[in-house]
């Protein structure tokens, strides 16, 4: 190639960022609205900051020389006579993002010539015909000069390296938020469920009212048919692990409430206060759904499709809670299952102690994503993924009521 002479540094920036667009743009709906922006944010950058280019003149290999026959015209112009040329390659190690050879930077010095790249080794080379092989130092006076010359845009196209660099947080900040706030705009084919608190029962644990939130779809591929699914609101969604979590204390306090009770019987007392306090929710244990019946499942009446899914389990250790996990996440979850939890009933004495034990060994179940704060002093909440589906990401509860009488 042609040294810093191929494409110009502003065509460069903006085959960048139209990259960058790109790769946003492909991401789904979905994964927009749920991805932690500020990780995705760092591996974009990560991905299109450029390394400065360095060449090593230490390093510099002579290579055995290329003997070609030629004709070289005679000085006298009259003709021309054969003669032995020796084509000498020399190589240099280089450090820093290889595509920049190619840039032409805004700072332009007008030298150059033509050098051979080798991405992988990170090797780079050009070659110098000598035609007198008895004058070495010529040979050395010759290639200093080349080397001066073929990299004198080096420090030219590290200052552009440097203004790029600088600026990508601010470029991969602004694509992201038009493409977010492109998908909170939308809402064909995809809203919340406008659920209310039903007003006869709005005074039980002060339950606030859930106004009506949109949340976006998806994207689709076109090869495949749209089917609309409501998914619950967020709001919704934290208000019933509220509910769930203040009846839960509440019977930690009255232990006639769970004395001598099964899961199912624990069960029905957070069913009979769920398929009541919200309107238009079916509230319905031991459900079939995807591969198994799960204990809870709250289902938007209209079309019946499920908006939470929750599994109880008495606690017998961790090994029992990480299979606990494992069946609610690989056996009751289907792919638009997006809000679930586990609520745990503990005999155990040391309760401080099992809730040590949770968080622990929550973080080392294979579908853990990260931590996403804590609701109470034995709520904990959770970003999982889907074992048959790395990028579906899941909102995940687990807690914890002391049971302990």
């Amino acid at each position: 190639m042609s040294a810093f002479n191929q494409i110009s540094y502003f065509d460069y920036e903006r085959q960048m960022t139209a990259n960058i667009q790109k790769v946003i743009e492909q991401k789904s709906k979905e994964y927009i609205l749920g991805i932690d922006e500020e990780e995705f944010k760092n591996y974009l950058i990560s991905e299109y900051i450029l390394e400065p280019l360095s060449i090593s003149a230490e390093s510099e290999t002579v290579h055995q020389p290329i003997v070609k026959r030629e004709n070289l015209p005679d000085r006298a112009g009259r003709g021309s006579y054969p003669t032995d040329v020796y084509y000498i390659k020399i190589s240099y190690n280089f450090s820093g993002s290889a595509f920049l050879f190619r840039v032409h930077p805004t700072s332009w010095v007008m030298h150059g010539g033509e050098i051979y790249v080798d991405e992988h080794a990170h090797v780079v080379s050009h070659f110098i015909k000598v035609y007198d092989t008895r004058n070495p130092e010529e040979f050395k006076r010759e290639k200093t000069r080349f080397f001066n010359s073929v990299f004198s845009n080096v420090d030219n196209v590290n200052k552009d390296v440097e203004k790029w660099n600088t600026q990508l947080p601010g470029v991969v900040m602004r694509l992201f938020k038009v493409q977010k706030d492109k998908y909170l705009r939308e809402n064909d084919f995809f809203a919340a469920i406008d659920v209310k608190v039903n007003q006869n029962t709005a005074t039980v644990f002060s339950a606030p009212t859930i106004k009506k939130k949109v949340l976006p779809q998806p994207s689709i591929p076109k090869n495949k048919e749209f089917v609309s699914e409501p998914a619950i609101a967020m709001k919704t969604y934290n208000d019933i692990l509220k509910t769930i979590y203040d009846l839960g204390k509440g019977m930690e306090t009255k232990p006639s409430t769970y004395l001598n009770k099964d899961e199912e019987g624990l069960r029905d007392h957070l069913l009979l206060l769920l398929e009541h306090i919200y309107e238009a929710i079916t509230a319905t244990g031991e459900t079939f759904n995807r591969g198994g019946k799960t204990d809870i499942i709250l289902k938007h009446a209209p079309d019946n499709s499920n908006v939470f899914v929750a599994e109880c389990k008495f606690w017998h250790g961790e090994s029992e809670f990480q299979s606990a996990i494992s069946q609610l996440f690989e056996k009751y979850l289907s792919w638009r299952d997006s809000k679930t939890a586990l609520i745990l009933f503990v005999t155990n004495k040391d309760f401080t102690n099992v809730l040590n034990t949770i968080k622990e060994s929550v973080k080392s179940h294979d579908c853990f994503v990260k931590e996403n704060g804590t609701r109470g002093e034995s709520s904990f909440s959770y970003i999982f993924n889907l074992p048959q589906d790395k990028n579906k990401q899941v909102f995940f509860e687990v807690i914890a009521f002391h049971f302990d009488k």
